[in-house]
């Protein structure tokens, strides 16, 4: 070597390790919104698992109501497999179960938010590998970024990474994401992207590889399926995670297969004959009345309840004021006096439900009495543009139990009908028109059937006609995506951390992008202002504050007819199964089936 070349090669290397200084300088294997994270660097494993679980075993799980046609989980046309998102691809960061907002390192061992909050970057776990066994490298992070921002992915992706211009592949295994604009949750988010490889697209198009064998991170592997009927998922051997902190305990049986039925009775007999080994219920008549026989008498198979500290969000009948019918307040407002809870839960849910009383029911984000002297000041730039109860009190849900009445609640949404121009003429509501009220109620499940049965006749007490009918889940999901409905049923799931998210719920911007949440068609400049002053703090009491005063407008405006919640797990499952005694606060019953518990008494060999 001559002596120039050995001086370059000594440049070179002293220049990489003085990159690699300046980009590890403020790196952290965690990071909490708002707080310090709750586990420490190089914990063993999350404490609401058991990291000595035994490995094997077969889990059998039902997909209800639909098929499948697509193996790509990232698009907006087509249905994709059951448990491929979760199953075959891997994010950049894990978030815990325990806390509002943590984040601890999966694909990206340290994450480093520059100092001026426009950037953060991202350090690649040197042993991270894909199913083929090649390396997770930062131009693989880049290129899942670029393709899921396409216009041939699924359009929430464009909508939750709005703020974010690019990203940059500094070395192989670093990677920094450019801001638009300054984000305190811009991080957080984009360590939540799901990460493949080039060589899972190939030469194709990434809205034609429907078919494509996928690619990914994760601890299985697609080993069998049938389009629509059926799909197989086996452990991979060499999951390079296996023993990291963060996947410790986790993703313990051997096999998971998905059986696909259209129908939930058929379904429930299978389960009872031993086809399949679990079920969420979200049927109170259903768990009441069908979940019983010798096979529970028994305990061969058990019913159980699960608490969770989850923040319930909202569910209700969601009106598309995209049509002039749900235009007007008054209207919305209207409809909703007309929908008797109490009776429903007394008479149909066996009163296992809570009225939903807040977009963020049962969390501390809920709006609650009067407005706070924090939350008037966010408030009274607004006072012009706001209904002045907002200041006041909080929507409350009306009641039909004594003092109050159905009755009453009718002739009040009598009267705000007549104020927003509607009079009962020749049997029916109409406008100055002479256009008759009516309107279609969309569903997709049988269960809902005998809750719009009631609503329906409530409503044609004031002259109003509602049709309602299942349809098709592959034409519903069609249907909702493209906003092509009068009213239907909803329910939105939400963080304990609420944020950008948001945007794609309620913003303007999201109205009319086809495939977004925002299927009430909200456009409201207040909320705009407010969300995008929520997505900017870096507190949780400001964060708060911001989402109860959400909380109260949305409430207010009437966009949705709140129905109601259960802060537990209903599950049924066949006695095979053991799982942590230590619970999570924060978690979807099913994937915490998927990825803590185990079968009892595995076979070693199996």
């Amino acid at each position: 070597m001559t002596s120039l070349s050995f001086k370059l090669l000594k440049l070179q290397i002293l220049f990489l390790l003085s990159l690699s200084s300046i980009l590890n300088a403020n790196a952290k294997p965690s990071i909490g919104y708002g707080y310090e994270p709750k586990y420490p660097p190089n914990f063993k494993s999350f404490e609401y698992a058991n990291e000595n679980a035994p490995k094997g075993g077969v889990l059998n799980l039902t997909s209800l109501g639909t098929s499948f046609d697509s193996l790509n989980p990232f698009l907006l046309k087509g249905n994709s497999v059951s448990g491929i998102e979760n199953l075959i691809f891997e994010t950049l960061m894990e978030s815990s179960a325990d806390e509002p907002y943590s984040l601890y390192g999966l694909l990206a061992d340290d994450i480093n938010v520059s100092q001026d909050g426009m950037s953060v970057t991202f350090h690649i776990n040197a042993k991270a590998r894909f199913s083929n066994n090649t390396a997770v490298t930062a131009d693989d992070v880049r290129f899942s970024f670029d393709t899921l921002m396409s216009k041939k992915a699924h359009p929430g992706y464009r909508i939750f990474w709005a703020d974010i211009e690019s990203a940059e592949v500094l070395a192989d295994n670093h990677i920094r994401f450019h801001f638009k604009k300054k984000n305190p949750e811009l991080h957080m988010i984009i360590s939540g992207l799901p990460v493949f490889p080039k060589s899972w697209v190939g030469e194709d198009d990434f809205d034609k590889i429907s078919l494509n064998t996928p690619i990914g991170s994760g601890p299985y592997l697609l080993d069998s399926y049938q389009l629509g009927k059926q799909a197989s998922y086996k452990i991979n051997p060499d999951y390079w995670a296996k023993d990291l902190n963060v996947r410790k305990g986790q993703f313990n049986f051997k096999e998971i297969n998905y059986r696909y039925y259209k129908d939930r009775t058929v379904a429930l007999e299978a389960f009872k004959a031993g086809e399949f080994d679990y079920m969420s219920v979200y049927s109170s008549k259903s768990w009441a009345k069908d979940y019983s026989g010798k096979q529970f008498d028994s305990g061969n198979i058990i019913k159980k309840n699960f608490n969770h500290q989850n923040n319930e969000a909202i569910q209700g009948f969601v009106m598309n004021t995209r049509r002039e019918l749900f235009a007007d307040k008054r209207v919305r407002e209207a409809l909703g006096l007309a929908f008797d809870f109490e009776w429903a839960n007394r008479m149909l849910f066996y009163g296992q439900y809570t009225r939903c009383y807040s977009y963020f029911s049962n969390s501390d984000l809920a709006a609650t009495g009067k407005p706070s002297d924090a939350e008037l000041k966010i408030l009274e730039p607004y006072r012009a543009q706001l209904n002045g109860k907002v200041y006041e009190s909080v929507w409350q849900p009306p009641k039909t139990s004594e003092p109050d009445s159905l009755r009453k609640n009718l002739r009040k949404a009598i009267s705000l009908l007549k104020e927003a121009g509607w009079q009962y003429k020749d049997g029916a509501l109409r406008n100055s028109k002479g256009e008759a009220f009516t309107f279609h109620l969309m569903l997709s499940s049988k269960a809902f059937e005998r809750i719009a049965a009631v609503f329906a006749r409530n409503l044609d007490i004031i002259g109003i006609k509602m049709d309602y009918r299942i349809i098709d889940q592959a034409l519903y999901l069609r249907k909702l995506q493209t906003f092509d409905f009068d009213m239907t049923t909803m329910r939105y799931g939400q963080k304990q951390s609420p944020g950008n998210e948001l945007m794609n719920r309620w913003h303007s911007s999201s109205a009319d992008i086809e495939g977004s949440s925002n299927h009430a068609g909200i456009k409201n400049p207040v909320i705009d202002a407010l969300l995008g002053k929520l997505v900017q703090t870096k507190d949780r009491e400001t964060l708060i504050n911001y989402a109860k005063i959400l909380d109260r407008i949305l409430l207010s405006e009437h966009y949705i007819i709140p129905q109601w919640f259960i802060a537990y797990h209903r599950v049924a499952f066949w006695d095979k199964f053991e799982w942590p005694k230590t619970l999570p606060k924060y978690y979807n019953d099913k994937d915490w089936m998927i990825q803590y518990w185990w079968e009892k008494k595995v076979d070693s060999n199996q």
